[in-house]
């Protein structure tokens, strides 16, 4: 038999079924609408409207119509469903254009879903308490014939476990300095059959790293390193190493940051005394007359507006920035003679502002 072709004869048997229909007693004898149980029909949620035998026992636009389980009841026929109805792991559709008393819904389980007897779909009708009727859930198929078989293990890599229910996908993931090449999600079909090819793990490499200006590389030259392999650079003398001296080859095939090698300021002041190092020093007296990349010295500035009497002194930082040390521009550089023979006259000798 064609797949599809039992719920095409159970939809054709509910349409022969007497719902929606005038059910009533005549000369005939009883119509074929089943007997009301009202204790099942309130277990399974659903309402029953008053009884009937004939229309005439309903009032205002009510007619007495078959109302399934609970037999022939007053029902208003043009009353609907709710609509669009949303089940739990489930896909919904009307099998006709209206969702009004006695109209059909579908509910179709999702892949890898089924219900408690194994089908994968039941219909479900509009009742005359404006209530879709109660259909099986659907919960996981756990039968092993709906499962796809474990996908392949990957060298240099992993992937997630089970359950292989259709619908669910596993992941793969390489190790630390290995690449992925292809999809790294399968997914279980319908079919069993997983969505694609598996995925590859490939080990990534670096070119060889470059040059640092006033440094050199500590390694062993190759024409590629693989990923997670360090090397280590130095600075010339007199030159500061910025940043870390180990770079890493990544696993997206790049080096770390590399560091730089700044160079040492000289302190251009000559006749006067600077704060350096929290000492308050000649600049003669600071080694080589250089001082270290980033590090701070306080120059003394005169105030202004004053008599050389009254005047006072106040401290103004620079930075040495890679080879760079400026004088502040209110820093004035004393005579010679000044600085020989009035030294107690030197700006960064007399009393602070």
């Amino acid at each position: 038999m064609p797949h599809g072709a039992p719920l095409i004869l159970l939809l054709l048997l509910l349409l022969l079924l007497p719902w929606g229909s005038h059910c009533t007693t005549g000369a005939e004898g009883p119509s074929p609408c089943p007997i009301r149980r009202e204790e099942p029909v309130e277990r399974a949620g659903q309402t029953c409207q008053r009884s009937c035998r004939q229309d005439q026992d309903c009032s205002g636009q009510r007619q007495c119509l078959c109302d399934g389980s609970c037999g022939l009841s007053c029902v208003t026929p043009n009353r609907s469903c709710p609509w669009p109805v949303q089940v739990e792991n489930a896909e919904t559709h009307l099998t006709q254009v209206s969702h009004s008393f006695g109209a059909l819904m579908e509910v179709t389980c999702h892949p890898g879903f089924s219900m408690s007897k194994g089908q994968r779909s039941e219909l479900s009708r509009c009742q005359g308490d404006r209530k879709w009727s109660w259909t099986e859930p659907c919960e996981w198929d756990l039968s092993p014939s709906s499962f796809c078989r474990p996908p392949p293990e990957i060298d240099n890599g992993s992937r997630s476990g089970p359950p292989y229910r259709p619908g669910r996908e596993v992941q793969y993931k390489c190790k630390r300095g290995y690449r992925l090449e292809g999809s790294a999600t399968l997914r279980c079909q319908d079919n069993q059959e997983w969505s694609g090819p598996t995925p590859t793990c490939h080990p990534v490499f670096c070119p060889p790293p470059g040059d640092i200006a006033e440094g050199y590389l500590v390694a062993v030259k190759k024409a590629q390193y693989r990923a997670g392999e360090l090397v280590y650079y130095l600075c010339k003398r007199n030159y500061l190493l910025d940043g870390t001296n180990r770079v890493t080859c990544q696993d997206n095939g790049t080096w770390s940051p590399q560091p730089f090698c700044r160079a040492r300021c000289a302190v251009l002041a000559q006749r006067s005394r600077v704060l350096y190092q929290g000492r308050k020093l000649w600049v003669t007296e600071i080694p080589e007359g250089l001082v270290q990349h980033g590090e701070n010295v306080t120059f003394y500035c005169r105030q202004q507006n004053q008599t050389q009497r009254q005047s006072c002194s106040y401290p103004t930082p620079e930075r040495c920035l890679d080879g760079v040390l400026p004088l502040p521009a209110c820093y004035e550089e004393p005579t010679w003679l000044q600085y020989m023979f009035f030294p107690k006259r030197v700006v960064s000798e007399i009393r602070p502002c």
